[in-house]
């Protein structure tokens, strides 16, 4: 993974990229290469608070290697305060932005409060396992992502299940036995949630007021 930065707007403004090259899967959330497919690379690129393109998967693209398909996020976050961590083979990495933490359940017409001013909130997740997975684990490794993001907010002290605008990506390798199970009780999915919560809760530490340290 290479850290970098540029600027736009006048900002000086970070960029996480991994670049894996041929024979990975990936599952994601992200606009730019979500869904499942292969794909070579990963960008998880931080913009401007109040980021108001309409082009934003261009935008994304124009930022990623020149070459091959890859999968794109954006968040205000600062990138450079990026969490890793490991368990048993399996890597994590999050950008955590917590200005405008939010429940999934919401009220219809329920308007998050902290949206005005614009607020950096976005937590963006990585995960690398080193083994291929049907489309089914794939699917139930993002579910265990998401419910090991939550417990991790919560035992840090917010209400809220996440942000409204977070992404994730789960990356496998092609070749290999594949795995059916993701889910947290799984050997695999076990090992994901650990690592997620792990980095999601240590970076949400970070934004805990300094009265709940």
């Amino acid at each position: 993974m290479k850290l970098s930065y540029r600027v736009e707007e006048g900002a000086r403004l970070g960029s996480l990229l991994w670049e894996f090259g041929p024979g990975w899967r990936m599952i994601s959330s992200a606009m730019l290469g979500g869904g499942i497919g292969v794909r070579e690379w990963v960008l998880n690129a931080q913009v401007v608070a109040g980021y108001a393109r309409m082009d934003p998967v261009d935008h994304l693209a124009s930022l990623g290697p020149c070459e091959g398909a890859g999968v794109g996020m954006m968040t205000a976050a600062s990138v450079d305060r990026y969490v890793r961590a490991a368990d048993a083979g399996v890597e994590a990495y999050a950008t955590v932005g917590l200005r405008v933490p939010t429940w999934a359940a919401a009220p219809e017409g329920h308007t998050d409060p902290e949206l005005a001013p614009i607020r950096v909130g976005t937590i963006n997740i990585v995960v690398v396992l080193p083994v291929a997975m049907t489309d089914a684990a794939l699917v139930n490794t993002v579910m265990t992502v998401t419910e090991a993001k939550t417990q991790a907010l919560v035992e840090t002290g917010f209400a809220g299940t996440g942000t409204a605008s977070d992404a994730v990506c789960v990356v496998v390798p092609v070749a290999g036995e594949e795995e059916v199970f993701g889910g947290p009780r799984s050997e695999w999915g076990a090992r994901v949630a650990r690592a997620v919560h792990a980095a999601v809760r240590r970076g949400a530490e970070g934004w805990r007021p300094r009265h709940l340290k």
